[in-house]
């Protein structure tokens, strides 16, 4: 059934959930900010979606008739129709299931979110992933029309520095106008050089051959990948912050980590490492600073050892992403909680919320020349963040 035939203007979700109830909820939820078509099942949400081309994101359940949730992901990634093939997904389910959590995401599903989320929450997850699927749309329209003049590096098979220059300049202003934010990764086979000196480099061939594979199957499409060197990769990732960076940089590395490769008889074991930066932690808009930040952090996680991954403040790990989770979400936790007057759960939060608006506090002192005592608040909330306590 379609709902608010007269909202052409808002982005159109297509809502699939064999209770009734549940996509009332939703809709009820989001209906002043999305035009909202709901269907019941997921073989009826593949016909709606086959004849449908203004939807701009699927929120599914997993439990369903004809068709459940899983294959409905499926069946709409493995579309030839590119705007179905990309659409973006989000899988509402009514647990936090982490087997079903993995395998949605493992399918292709953008987003998973449990029934009864809040208002807030879901709203600006949404708003996120249109934003997400318009630039997305945006992209893929540029890279159309440079379809005849493929800068592709006939060696490696990735784009070339040229193309990356280019592309950069593209999603830095594709961000500016989307108020998103540019990611930098650059990755390193650990002691690439000792294995060039040891085995040759043939050997170091076959294995930067084998991360430009798992590369080119974890990219997403509008990323963009470069070899600058033998091991070494670059990643340009559009409307990707530093956390969905990281933990790409992370699973990146798990998987080569799992590599072990042998010659004459010797087991040869992989190891990488990687620099993040990204615009909406480190205030910068131009790829030359960004690459610059992610090359002294990829200098540092080398100089720890190696097979790390370094951002801003030094090694992340699983701990530090879940930290920088629970810091995103806490600027609306706040905002709601200073509406209903509740300044005691808004105390509880000062860490994590000093923390997140350090890049927003820095941009406005620089630009503003307000005075802040940048150092001294940086100083706080870390003190704080961590339990230590002040000289002072």
């Amino acid at each position: 059934m379609r709902m608010n035939e007269d909202t052409n203007a808002l982005p159109r979700l297509l809502i699939v959930d064999d209770s009734r109830m549940v996509r009332a909820s939703i809709i009820k939820q989001i209906r002043d900010r999305f035009d909202c078509r709901e269907e019941c099942d997921g073989e009826a949400a593949w016909e709606a979606l086959v004849v449908d081309s203004t939807v701009q994101v699927l929120i599914t359940d997993i439990g369903m008739p004809r068709l459940d949730g899983y294959g409905l992901i499926e069946r709409v990634r493995a579309s030839r129709i590119a705007r179905l093939h990309k659409l973006p997904i989000i899988v509402i389910s009514g647990d936090e299931d982490d087997g079903a959590r993995e395998r949605a995401r493992e399918l292709g599903a953008n987003d998973f979110i449990t029934k009864g989320i809040g208002t807030a929450e879901l709203v600006a997850r949404l708003d996120t992933l249109t934003r997400y699927g318009q630039t997305s749309r945006e992209l893929e329209e540029s890279r159309e029309a440079l379809a005849n003049h493929s800068p592709i590096d006939p060696g490696s098979g990735l784009t070339t520095r040229a193309y990356m220059n280019w592309r950069a300049s593209q999603d830095l202003a594709l961000a500016r106008r989307q108020q998103g934010g540019v990611s930098v990764m650059v990755f390193e086979i650990d002691r690439i050089d000792e294995v060039v000196a040891k085995y040759g480099h043939q050997v170091a061939e076959l294995i930067a051959k084998k991360l430009r594979a798992i590369l080119a199957l974890k990219v997403r499409h509008e990323d963009t990948v470069s070899e600058l060197g033998i091991g070494k990769f670059m990643l340009l990732s559009p409307l990707t912050d530093m956390v969905a960076a990281s933990a790409f940089a992370m699973r990146l590395q798990s998987a080569i980590g799992k590599l072990v490769m042998t010659y004459r008889g010797e087991q040869i074991r992989v190891g990488v490492s990687a620099g993040v930066s990204s615009t909406y932690v480190d205030g910068l808009d131009t790829l030359s600073r960004l690459t610059e930040l992610a090359f002294e952090r990829l200098a540092g996680a080398q100089s720890a050892g190696g097979n790390r991954v370094f951002g801003k403040d030094g090694e992340i790990t699983r701990e530090v992403i879940e930290r920088m989770l629970r810091r995103a979400v806490s600027v609306d936790q706040a905002l709601n909680h200073l509406r209903l007057g509740q300044e005691d759960e808004i105390a509880a939060l000062l860490p994590d919320l000093l923390l997140a608006l350090q890049p927003l506090l820095q941009f406005a002192e620089r630009r503003l020349q307000l005075g802040l005592p940048m150092a001294r608040l940086e100083r706080l909330a870390r003190e704080t963040a961590t339990g230590e306590e002040s000289m002072e």
